[in-house]
């Protein structure tokens, strides 16, 4: 239910590139993320090419535009336009920022079956003090090279993913495990709809360094704050349309509600975040 070489240094990568580039490299890592189900699905845009299937490989080139507003302070909503760009065979995916190196399957029986999987990723997330007024004097957070492993449950009823990872560039020393559900529903030969839901646990290391506050941070309007590990409940709605077996477009909306450890925060005034990308992909 969310890419790729993926082992660059995040701390050379995060003090060269501008706020912009970091939003648009996270954003296409967002992109890819909802394009993974367009080329795992069978239909007119071809094959399907999930994980166990002996399809070959498939390419995809496109462009999406991604709205999304981020919980601190102060920040206003960005709007971007970027390419999207993906690659999956038997062995690998990758895209934009990641890597899934993929493990043999469990096979249940039809349609039933389990995917492993071994993922890596560049998350360029965080922020910069010039971000928001209310983050002045606040030193840069960076994002990092996360990394660990994944399962996905495929089933007629909902399939299911669970995903560990770790933050192995050190940045943050934290780690995340989310567990999520997803349905496909095959409206016609053109029209899917995905609805989707996802639990996102924080450990409180990753809380404290996104979120929390130094004691040589805090200010008369900023109070010094620890992070707290929580969980993030993300809803959304993905919707497909294959014009033909080349072309495709796609709409995802999705909101995610904070916990407690990040509303808590002195840097945050919302509630939730939420996010809506829109997308043409050219499949090979």
């Amino acid at each position: 239910m969310q890419s790729k070489s993926p082992r660059l240094s995040a701390t050379s990568a995060s003090s060269s590139m501008s706020r912009s580039a970091k939003v648009s490299a996270l954003a296409i890592a967002l992109c890819l993320s909802v394009t993974d189900a367009n080329a795992q699905q069978p239909g007119p845009g071809g094959p399907g090419h999930g994980p166990g299937d002996h399809e070959g490989s498939s390419w995809g080139l496109g462009v999406g535009v991604i709205n999304m507003q981020k919980p601190y302070k102060g920040m206003d909503r960005e709007t971007k336009a970027l390419p999207m760009i993906s690659f999956e065979n038997e062995y690998v995916k990758v895209g934009g920022l990641g890597l899934e190196v993929k493990l043999p399957s469990l096979d249940l029986g039809e349609s039933n079956r389990i995917n492993f999987g071994i993922v890596g990723k560049m998350d360029l997330g965080g922020y910069e003090a010039s971000d928001s007024p209310f983050l002045a004097g606040m030193a840069e957070r960076e994002g990092g090279f996360w990394a660990g492993a994944k399962a996905e449950w495929e089933n007629e009823l909902v399939d299911v993913s669970a995903q560990w990872t770790g933050d192995m560039s050190g940045h943050s020393k934290g780690r995340q495990f989310s567990l999520g559900l997803e349905k496909n529903f095959r409206l016609s030969d053109k029209v899917m709809l995905v609805p989707h839901v996802a639990a996102h646990w924080l450990d409180n290391k990753y809380v404290d360094y996104y979120y929390g506050v130094r004691a040589g941070e805090a200010t008369a309007s900023r109070a010094a704050y620890t992070g707290k590990a929580g969980v993030n409940m993300e809803v959304g709605l993905r919707a497909m349309y294959q014009i033909d077996r080349n072309h495709g477009v796609l709409l995802d909306v999705s909101v995610t509600s904070l916990a407690d450890g990040i509303k808590d925060s002195t840097l945050v005034d919302r509630d939730n975040t939420n996010r809506v990308l829109l997308g043409y992909k050219y499949s090979f």
